[in-house]
């Protein structure tokens, strides 16, 4: 062979298969060359050592959905760059193979104050996206909020019911102490944006701000900047 070719032609030549299918094992991440995983059918090789996976599975790759432990201070534009193959968690139990192409067409749909910290969902599935999107009043979510300052009379009670802006009162969440210094706010239908309004209007500063839950899917033991993969089981 004295000229280049698309690996997925080697591939195809190699295993017997399609040209479609030698595609499907390259993007699911099965193929090597010179040892190095290459996902990209295009990629052009010439006498390169190429292998493929003897478990190798012949399927298309799903759409990912992934959660990660987003920084205070990080924008939602800063969050998706630190999504890598480095700040992958080592603990991920999801049994989701890691791949390069699950890092593009990343949204994210139910986003968190830049000052905050905490759980970000970022989707390349449209049907998450659609789910989080239109069904986000029936999504809880579970925040703890540090506080400093003299809580106003009846405070607790108007931040579960009875506080309004704009002429919108807001409808019954929970809120409830923590501790001395930490409120946990159980939200629906109410954005983490109003938190520290909330808090401001009850006479109370705030200091931190950390989602620590979506839906049914909890933040669990991801550290600043790392992230995970959620399971095809796992539920908002």
């Amino acid at each position: 062979m004295t000229e280049p070719v698309r690996l997925a032609k080697r591939i195809a030549a190699m295993a017997q298969c399609s040209r479609r299918e030698a595609e499907m094992y390259i993007e699911g991440g099965w193929v090597r060359v010179n040892g190095e995983t290459v996902e990209e059918p295009q990629f052009k090789v010439l006498d390169q050592l190429i292998e493929i996976d003897p478990h190798a599975q012949l399927e298309a790759a799903e759409p990912a959905t992934l959660v990660l432990h987003k920084p205070a201070g990080v924008s939602a534009e800063q969050a998706r760059a630190l999504i890598s193959i480095e700040s992958h968690a080592e603990d991920d139990a999801s049994g989701v193979r890691l791949l390069k192409r699950h890092f593009a067409r990343l949204e994210s749909p139910l986003p968190l104050p830049d000052n905050a910290s905490g759980l970000l969902v970022f989707t390349q599935d449209w049907r998450v996206k659609r789910r989080l999107e239109e069904d986000s009043d029936r999504i809880e979510q579970e925040i703890i909020v540090e506080v400093a300052g003299k809580l106003a009379p009846n405070g607790l009670a108007l931040l579960n019911h009875g506080l309004s802006f704009n002429n919108y009162a807001l409808p019954p969440i929970k809120v409830s102490w923590q501790n001395e210094t930490h409120l946990r706010f159980a939200l629906k239908r109410v954005s983490p944006n109003l938190v520290e309004r909330m808090c401001h209007a009850v006479g109370l500063q705030v200091q931190a701000i950390k989602r620590i839950r979506v839906g049914r899917i909890p933040m669990s033991r991801l550290q600043p900047g790392q992230w995970r993969y959620l399971a095809s089981t796992d539920r908002f």
